[in-house]
C-alpha cells in the first residue's frame, strides 16, 4: 500500500491583509485631517471666494480608503464590508478616546509640548463626531450602491459601479463631515464655524477631489480586484 500524500493546508484569503490596510489608513487620515490646508490666494466673484482651495491633510490618504472599500464590497459581499466599515468605527472611536486621556493626563515637569499636543490631538467634540459620523455614513453607502449595482446588472461594468458608489458615498461622507465639522450643525458641540462660502468651497472641492482620485486610481483599482479574486479561495 502506498503511503497517503498529506493534505495540503487550505489556502488563506486576503480579507485580513485588506481590513488591515483599511483600518490603518482611516486611522491615518483621521489623524492628518486635524490641520486645514489652503492653496492660493484670496479671490472673490461676486461675493463668492473660489480661492484659496481648502483642504485638509486627511485628502492625502482618505480617498483610497473608498478604493479598498470597493474591493471590499467587489470581492467579499456588503456584510464582510460592512464588518470592515464598522471595525473602522469603533477603532476610530478608540483612539480619539485615548487621545481624550492622553490629552487629560498631567504632563511630566520637563515635558514642554503639552500646549502643541492639545491643539493638534486634543479632543475637539465636533471633529470626532464629524470624522465618525461621516466616515459610516460614506463607507456604508459606497458599499451598499455597489453591491445593489452589481446585483442587478452583473459582474459587468465594474467602472460603473466603482464610480457610481464613490460618487454616492463621498458626497454623503464630506457633506457630513463638513456641515458638523465646521458648519451650523456643529455648533452643538461647540468650536467655531467657517463662513459659508468657504464651507461650500471647502465641501465642493473635499468631493470632487476624492472622486477624482478613485477616477485616477480606477486601472490599479481592478488589477488589485482582480488579484484578490484569484487568491481567494471561495
Amino acid at each position: 500500500m502506498s503511503a497517503s500524500t498529506p493534505a495540503s493546508p487550505p489556502r488563506r484569503g486576503n480579507y485580513d491583509l485588506v481590513l488591515a490596510t483599511f483600518v490603518g489608513m482611516l486611522l491615518i487620515s483621521n489623524i492628518g485631517a486635524t490641520k486645514l490646508i489652503a492653496f492660493g490666494p484670496r479671490v472673490e466673484l461676486g461675493g463668492i471666494p473660489l480661492l484659496p482651495i481648502f483642504t485638509d491633510g486627511g485628502a492625502i490618504l482618505f480617498p483610497l480608503t473608498y478604493v479598498l472599500g470597493d474591493i471590499l464590497a467587489e470581492v467579499y459581499g456588503l456584510r464582510r464590508a460592512n464588518r470592515a466599515i464598522l471595525t473602522g468605527f469603533v477603532l476610530a472611536a478608540v483612539m480619539s478616546l485615548t487621545f481624550l486621556v492622553v490629552d487629560a493626563a498631567p504632563p511630566a515637569p520637563s515635558w514642554d509640548n503639552q500646549d502643541a499636543w492639545h491643539a493638534v490631538l486634543g479632543f475637539v467634540p465636533r471633529i470626532v463626531v464629524a470624522s465618525l459620523l461621516g466616515y459610516l455614513a460614506g463607507q456604508l453607502l459606497n458599499a451598499l450602491v455597489l453591491v445593489r449595482i452589481k446585483q442587478r446588472w452583473g459582474e459587468g461594468r465594474l467602472w460603473v459601479r466603482l464610480i457610481t458608489s464613490t460618487v454616492v458615498g463621498e458626497f454623503a461622507d464630506t457633506l457630513v463631515f463638513c456641515l458638523i465639522a465646521f458648519g451650523p450643525l456643529g455648533n452643538p458641540l461647540g468650536g467655531e464655524s467657517i463662513p459659508w462660502g468657504d464651507l461650500i468651497n471647502y465641501t465642493v472641492v473635499g468631493w470632487l477631489y476624492k472622486v477624482g482620485v478613485e477616477v485616477v486610481c480606477l486601472p490599479i483599482t481592478y488589477r488589485v480586484i482582480a488579484w484578490v479574486k484569484r487568491h481567494e479561495p471561495a
